[in-house]
């Protein structure tokens, strides 16, 4: 990248100085913010700047250490813990749960990022940004998702091979990014973590049915970046400012290569070990409900 060093006198009227922009965006006061800027550590359009004096317009993408930040104030991000029965729909014809009981309390008008089954509970985000919406939605972009299902039966290392090497469906070849078995199993029953990028539907409950493990419960714990931790079934929050300048790196770079993503800023979950997975799985102990969050969640 080169730097660029701008003579405040001659930039341009229009926009916002940059320093001021940061501090309204929530990334660190004014006085911090041209801190970062003079060390180098902020980014206009790609190229460092290093004079505080710089003006920037809504249309510039910023980042600070790598990571996007959002200037525009009239965006929300919100994370939804989904129950089960509600359907991913803001208006249901056969008038059944739907996500307006989640979105009717926002002065925004808010529409979920993809999908989740009704029968699914879990991960689901809510924003009022199109663009975002679409690169996080569209399989094309392939941002991982990880579930923790319940299944029947005893899976053993063989089935989890397979899922991982790739096994046929009705619509075509599908392999998991990573799976394993989690403590907490049983004789009738195993926890299987699944990570993939696929947005194919129900494919997590048709790969399960495909090596003889029909799903029983069903919990998105992971989309991208984000990590559902312990918000509690039913409930939002919005968003953390870190939690947001990844979603908005990831899918920057997706716009701008036309790639994959989700990896890049994403996950600890593969340095996780078996047991916190458990612990944040999603179920009760014992394992009964997939509509209960557990408690002392890890993730």
């Amino acid at each position: 990248m080169n730097s660029v060093d701008l003579d405040p006198s001659g930039a341009s009227a229009e926009g916002e100085r940059l320093q001021k922009v940061m501090a309204a965006s929530g990334v660190a006061s004014r006085r911090v913010s041209e801190d970062l800027i003079a060390q180098g550590r902020v980014t206009v359009n790609g190229e460092i700047v290093t004079e505080p004096g710089r003006r920037v317009l809504p249309a510039d993408l910023i980042t600070v250490d790598g990571t996007a930040i959002q200037t525009d104030t009239t965006k929300r991000y919100v994370m939804l813990n989904k129950p089960v029965g509600v359907v991913s729909s803001l208006a249901d014809e056969g008038g059944r749960r739907d996500l307006r009981e989640y979105t009717r309390d926002y002065e925004e008008r808010l529409f979920n990022v993809g999908r989740l089954d009704a029968a699914t509970s879990g991960l689901l985000v809510l924003t009022n940004d199109g663009e975002l919406a679409h690169v996080l939605a569209h399989p094309s972009f392939g941002v991982s998702k990880t579930y923790i299902a319940k299944v029947a039966g005893v899976v053993n290392a063989q089935t989890i091979a397979k899922l991982t090497r790739g096994i046929e469906l009705d619509d075509g070849p599908i392999a998991a990014d990573k799976a394993r078995a989690l403590p907490g199993s049983s004789r009738a029953e195993t926890l299987v973590e699944l990570t993939l990028h696929s947005g194919r539907n129900r494919i997590v409950r048709r790969m399960m049915d495909a090596v003889g493990h029909p799903v029983i419960e069903l919990v998105r714990r992971q989309f991208g970046p984000l990590h559902l931790g312990t918000l509690p079934v039913g409930r939002t929050r919005d968003l953390t400012k870190v939690e947001l300048g990844q979603l908005l790196t990831i899918a920057r770079s997706a716009e701008a290569t036309g790639g994959r993503v989700g990896e890049a800023v994403s996950s600890t979950d593969s340095d996780t070990p078996p047991e916190a997975a458990t612990q944040s799985r999603g179920f009760d102990t014992p394992p009964t409900a997939a509509t209960q969050p557990a408690e002392g969640d890890a993730e």
